[in-house]
């Protein structure tokens, strides 16, 4: 084979690696969901689009960036008050991930934005020495470096973002049993269900089947505005956690 063969082969090669790259069962995906959601207007069919919102390590090493868009679909409403839908690919730089993912955690877009902020609202300090309040309740001391709950410090701080194990929430419809350390962004290590919501609540996470389709639920009118927060969990064959 001459050398323009060979590059040939190894370029067709590393995509077809790329193509069918996937990631490991439980690896946890912090996400701001772009995309308005509301059973009113929403159709089968209509994409989904957001960012991932801290860098996420994988177990072979590599690292997937902070900003990596990640898309789904609608996959059916029922006015006015449920709504189906399910993530399916995670784009960043160099490859297209197929995601099979569950949700663990949904925060309204207003939660969102005061976990972004300091608890002590006339603090002076510059943002990496504030304490911040988790979704679902921990505090990140972004000067120590480490997250804290009434259990002790159970997570860390690098300045990068917020690390932990994920532990059982009294919210989880699916209960996680890992001792990787995950990227966590805004939410706790028990961080379960809907937050920030008057009235909603996710009646299917993606766990089981139809596995990837998510269903959130509403006594009215099922909404969630652009910049909703979701931490999502990569489901696999064989899940490792167990229902509660």
């Amino acid at each position: 084979m001459n050398v323009f063969g060979s590059s040939i082969a190894v370029i067709l090669c590393c995509a077809t690696a790329m193509a069918a790259q996937t990631l490991s069962p439980g690896t946890a995906l912090p996400v701001m969901v772009s995309t308005t959601l509301n059973t009113r207007s929403d159709k089968p069919g209509q994409k989904i689009e957001g960012k991932l919102m801290q860098e996420v390590r994988l177990a072979d090493d590599s690292v997937i960036k902070k900003g990596s868009r990640v898309t789904g679909q609608v996959i059916s409403v029922q006015k006015p008050s449920r709504i189906t839908v399910q993530f399916t690919q995670l784009q960043d730089e160099h490859r297209s991930i197929p995601l099979d993912v569950r949700v663990r955690a949904l925060a309204a877009s207003a939660s969102v934005f005061q976990a972004g902020l300091p608890v002590d609202a006339s603090s002076s300090e510059e943002s990496d020495e504030w304490v911040t309040k988790q979704i679902g309740g921990e505090y990140v001391f972004r000067g120590r470096g480490y997250v804290s709950s009434d259990q002790g410090k159970i997570g860390r701080w690098d300045g990068s973002g917020v690390w932990g194990k994920l532990a059982p929430g009294d919210n989880c419809l699916f209960a996680e049993d890992s001792d990787l350390e995950q990227a966590l962004w805004i939410f706790s290590t028990t961080s379960c269900g809907p937050y920030g919501f008057e009235d909603l609540k996710i009646a299917a996470d993606g766990s089981e089947s139809p596995q990837g389709q998510i269903t959130l639920e509403s006594g009215k009118d099922a909404l969630v505005r652009g910049g909703s927060g979701w931490l999502l969990v990569v489901n696999g064959a064989k899940h490792s956690g167990t229902r509660p």
